[in-house]
């Protein structure tokens, strides 16, 4: 199968979409094998780079991290090498996934999907840097605030938690990115109005901020660090998408 080409227009029988499925289930498998494979020689240095928010924020000092157990070393291994992997291969797994549907869609539907698919990997890239730069340092702040807050200040933190921590922070910022290209990609197929979106704009802010809390560690801070950039991402869709059908009609 080759991604995003060689489609057919042509109806399938239903076994032969069980064995585009089984294809793209592959294909899929062998993006986050490869993912894996390339993670594992870059673990310690994804390690140290995982690290940067953390002396950004000026934690070093105040809560160190430590690997306080017998075999805590393999476990932060095994999560850089299982979370960098997924982080490496999502935005190939996505476009496997979207080769299967492609047949399944008209030619106009499919050139828009072509024409939208290479910022999917800018907008992942994007909200994974900003998670990096902005986000989590703010993030361990707010954690290491309530900490004390509570009266139960840690003396140390563990290497492998905060691993985790950081790791799903991103990939949860790299897909919440997604969400405006999805609205322009219905836009530009007249599945979705600017008027339309204009009305629903608040349901459509809070719900972006529901999202926000669920994907971050659900503090008011963090929150607002993913949900405002969804929010002006959505505004500059409703934008985007008027400008085409202001266009279209001239």
């Amino acid at each position: 199968m080759t991604l995003l080409n060689d489609l057919s227009d042509s109806a399938k029988p239903f076994v032969a979409h069980l064995d585009d499925l089984r294809k793209t289930v592959i294909w899929a498998a062998g993006f986050l094998f490869v993912g894996f494979l390339i993670a594992i020689p870059m673990a310690p240095w994804v390690l140290a780079w995982l690290k940067i928010p953390y002396y950004n924020a000026g934690l070093d000092a105040l809560v160190p991290l430590r690997v306080n157990q017998v075999g805590s070393g393999l476990a932060i291994a095994l999560r850089v090498i299982v979370w960098s992997g997924l982080l490496i291969s999502l935005p190939f797994v996505v476009l496997s996934i979207g080769s299967f549907v492609l047949p399944g869609l008209t030619a106009k539907e499919k050139r828009v999907v072509r024409n939208h698919a290479s910022f999917s990997i800018l907008l992942f890239i994007a909200g994974v840097w900003m998670g990096f730069r902005w986000t989590v340092p703010v993030a361990l702040q707010v954690m290491l605030n309530i900490e004390a807050w509570i009266g139960e200040a840690s003396a140390f933190w563990e290497t492998p938690g905060y691993v985790s921590f950081v790791l799903r922070m991103l990939i949860a910022f790299g897909l919440a990115f997604q969400l405006p290209l999805l609205v322009l990609i219905l836009g530009n197929l007249g599945i979705l109005t600017s008027s339309q979106l204009r009305e629903k704009r608040r349901h459509v802010i809070i719900g972006l901020m529901v999202l926000a809390m669920f994907l971050t560690p659900s503090d008011p801070v963090t929150m607002l660090l993913m949900g405002i950039p969804l929010v002006a991402l959505f505004e500059i869709c409703i934008w985007l998408i008027w400008a085409k059908e202001r266009k279209s009609r001239t």
